[in-house]
């Protein structure tokens, strides 16, 4: 039995409509790939140590850019601390430390890590060196207001690597949580000198003078970064990690005073 011609006609166009939507959902997904649209962005956050602060900034500057779609967050701290978030399960992809020491300690949580530069340690004075403090053994002096980074934290652990080494015995006025934080009391005037790395001196130039330690009295931080199992952007993760190594990262890195890993 044939149907009346309405019926027909509504149930041909039932068809083409059938027919056409997914033609035009292809269509639509074409043209999206032609418009060069965005995928998907991920967002990375990874954990640094306090004296990566200004050139990761310019490392996740440059990853986003070579990277569209992936945003990068900082977290900057003393690796204890970083060590400290990542045991209680901090939502984080990656970590960046400034000792193997603290690294190695979280090998239940990383993935294999890689050293992705080194750095060495100065004495940090006033700007013009007001206390003509030229080396080490300065340092001892009753009068001098010294600051130093507390013995958990990898430059205060240098710093009392390389003061033991020369037999000298500094009496702090504080111990401060991170590197940073001895830079802070330098520029500030709170303190005469502070032992902090080279990197963090260099970014205020104009508020603190640097006092080279000969080599030979010297330590040398290496700085590992690794993935985090919790991670959930595993993938992205590790091309960040690996990206580290890459010559415009450590362009980036040497540009600021970091050493070759």
């Amino acid at each position: 039995m044939s149907l009346p011609l309405t019926q027909r006609r509504t149930a041909a166009a039932l068809v083409t409509a059938a027919l056409l939507v997914p033609l035009a959902a292809c269509g639509s997904n074409d043209d999206a790939k032609k418009d060069g649209a965005a995928a998907p962005k991920v967002n990375l956050t990874v954990l640094a140590a306090s004296s990566l602060t200004d050139v990761f900034k310019k490392a996740g500057a440059a990853y986003e850019k070579e990277h569209p779609g992936t945003q990068v967050h900082f977290s900057f701290a003393g690796s204890q601390e970083l060590a400290a978030q990542v045991k209680q399960g901090a939502p984080a992809d990656a970590l960046v430390t400034a000792d193997t020491k603290t690294m190695d300690g979280l090998k239940a949580d990383t993935g294999t890590p890689t050293v992705i530069a080194k750095n060495r340690l100065v004495i940090a004075t006033g700007e013009g060196n007001p206390k003509k403090i030229d080396n080490l053994k300065a340092l001892t002096g009753s009068k001098l207001k010294v600051v130093l980074a507390a013995a958990e934290v990898p430059v205060g652990r240098y710093s009392k690597l390389v003061l033991d080494a020369q037999k000298l015995a500094v009496k702090p006025v504080s111990q401060e949580p991170n590197v940073r934080a001895v830079l802070s009391k330098v520029e500030l005037g709170e303190a005469d000198a502070g032992i902090v790395y080279k990197t963090d001196a260099a970014t205020a130039p104009d508020k603190v003078d640097a006092v080279d330690i000969p080599d030979a009295q010297n330590a040398v931080a290496s700085y590992p970064a690794a993935t985090l199992k919790t991670s959930k952007n595993s993938k992205a993760s590790a091309a960040f990690v690996k990206w580290l190594s890459t010559p415009e990262a450590q362009k980036l890195l040497q540009q600021a005073g970091f050493q070759k890993p």
